[in-house]
């Protein structure tokens, strides 16, 4: 993850990861927010999908989205987003991951299901 330009352009930091899981978060700024003064849905869906990518890439072999979703179920305002992504299935080819974003007050912002490709030695 340390070669993610883009993630580190954006601010994104992945502060636990291993074992089909990860933590990542992400201090908003102005810099952030959409023609609404709330976090872009881009923002958010890079936050989770990097954290996604994390997870899914803490086991042997090389993981690549598949197939990714997300739903958003608040607006979020500037401040820290923590995303948090748990491994729900696993096998030889395939894995599928849940990724939660919360804000601040711990609300629940988006939902994001992603589905990868495993390339196992």
């Amino acid at each position: 993850m340390k070669k993610d330009i883009f993630a580190k352009h954006i601010g994104i930091e992945i502060i636990e990861a291993g074992e089909g899981k990860a933590v990542g978060r992400l201090k908003t700024s102005g810099d952030h927010l959409n023609g609404l003064g709330i976090v872009h849905g881009g923002v958010i869906f890079s936050l989770a999908d990097t954290t996604f990518a994390a997870a899914s890439n803490s086991r042997e072999g090389i993981a690549v989205a598949a197939n990714v979703s997300i739903s958003y179920c608040k607006a979020a305002q500037q401040g820290t987003l923590v995303a948090r992504a748990e491994e729900v299935s696993l096998s030889r080819k395939l894995a599928t991951y849940l990724v939660k974003v919360f804000d601040e007050e711990d609300s629940l912002v988006a939902l994001f299901q992603g589905t990868v490709y495993r390339k196992v030695k």
